[in-house]
């Protein structure tokens, strides 16, 4: 008797071969995920029968929730995370793989390269986060990973671990929003409920303002329409011959500069809408330095002042554009408290001038602990909050990557 292909098999790869290339690949990357995973849970070091004496970092002692433990992943963008978070939101630890070095020559993350290093990490990051938290995963009550907005890529390989883990140990699984997660930093950072309130992601991806009426209520009140605040400072700083990621480098060298050397475009600052635009802005930077097309005359060379000059200038615009609809947001929703969160909010300049908001509004302002700005899997916390309102999801749970983008409203042209 011949070995062929058993009918379901065979029907099964048919249907396989019809998908396309792509579609293909990240089906037998996802699966590639799930068998690591299941072939690891057997092998003792995953088990944790105590902390590895080894690995860095004290392990923080259990609070009185020992045994009732949240395991956050985090995979949306180029950082590979996980986190365990007990039931009162201490965070027992915090485990993040960058890959800025695998994405500097490019000037910005390459998805295919960001998918693959997770890919990579993943079991390692989840594997030190339990070590690092002496946990065990017999100690865990449910699985949150970031499932939205972000890299298809990348978000497969979290969701696939954390559906994984959630089917072998029958625990709840958790879909993160990865931006409200941002904002849900502020509550970490803050350490008791902080809502209702205006929330503001300021990241490489996003610009949004939300009325969050709860930790799990959030309306979108507005975004960029074209560049993220972070991406316009990645793109400024490759304009002016920096390394990747530009946020912190532009920061440094602002502050040997001038704020008001160049006049820079504020899009939008005076409008009542809440949305951002950074592309004119990046544009105005990009003539500054290299010349306006069609121009006879040349630009001023970039010095070391001059690239100073313009930093601060650009930095400066940036940060007048953002406060300026934080205050404009406040107003519009009536709300007393501000909560920012995402990488630009690690600027210090930006932290400083939204103090100064907050003390002339007199409203609470609350900003992610730096640590807790750039992508994290400890702001998936958020996770709890879904877990004690019995929100939760299933095993076929799928990734919706892209961006958070407010959609315009549409006028109707009937009227004339």
């Amino acid at each position: 008797m011949g070995y062929g292909i058993p009918p379901l098999w065979g029907s099964g790869m048919r249907k396989f071969y019809r998908l396309s290339f792509h579609r293909r690949k990240w089906l037998l990357v996802t699966f590639q995920v799930f068998l690591k995973i299941v072939f690891q849970m057997s092998i003792p070091s995953l088990q944790h029968p105590g902390p590895a004496p080894d690995l860095p970092g004290a392990s923080p002692p259990f609070s009185a929730n020992r045994g009732k433990l949240l395991l956050a992943i985090e995979s949306s963008c180029d950082e590979t995370a996980a986190a365990v978070i007990d039931r009162d939101r201490n965070v027992l630890s915090n485990v993040v793989a960058t890959q800025h070095e695998l994405h500097e020559r490019f000037g910005g993350v390459v998805p295919e390269i960001a998918s693959r290093a997770h890919l990579e990490r993943i079991l390692p990051v989840i594997d030190e986060a339990l070590r690092n938290a002496n946990a065990n995963l017999t100690d865990l009550e449910a699985v949150a990973v970031a499932t939205h907005p972000g890299l298809v890529g990348s978000l497969l390989v979290g969701l696939t671990a954390a559906k994984t883990l959630a089917l072998v140990l029958n625990i709840p699984l958790l879909s993160i929003n990865h931006i409200e997660a941002h904002i849900y930093a502020c509550r970490m950072m803050a350490g008791r409920d902080v809502f209702p309130a205006v929330g503001f992601v300021v990241s490489g991806g996003h610009s949004n303002l939300y009325d969050c009426r709860s930790p799990v209520e959030f309306e979108l009140l507005g975004s960029t329409t074209d560049d993220a605040a972070g991406e316009a400072f990645d793109k400024v700083a490759q304009i002016l011959g920096l390394e990747y990621p530009g946020g912190p480098l532009i920061e440094k060298i602002a502050a040997q500069g001038n704020p008001s050397a160049v006049s820079f475009p504020r899009t939008f600052l005076n409008q009542s809408r809440l949305d951002f635009s950074f592309s004119g802005l990046k544009t105005a930077v990009l003539y500054a330095a290299k010349g306006t097309p069609g121009s006879r005359t040349p630009p001023v060379p970039l010095t070391p002042k001059r690239v100073a000059d313009l930093a601060a200038s650009f930095q400066a615009a940036v940060i007048d554009i953002l406060v300026g609809k934080c205050d404009q947001a406040l107003t519009q929703t009536g709300r007393k408290t501000l909560l920012v969160g995402g990488g630009v909010a690690a600027n210090s300049t930006f932290r400083q001038r939204l103090a100064d908001l907050a003390r002339k509004r007199n409203v609470e302002m609350i900003v992610a602990a730096k640590e807790y700005c750039t992508d994290n899997a400890a702001m998936g916390a958020l996770g709890w909050e879904l877990l004690e309102r019995g929100i939760t999801s299933p095993l076929d749970l799928d990734v919706k990557p892209g961006l958070v983008r407010k959609r315009p409203v549409e006028t109707d042209r009937s009227q004339g």
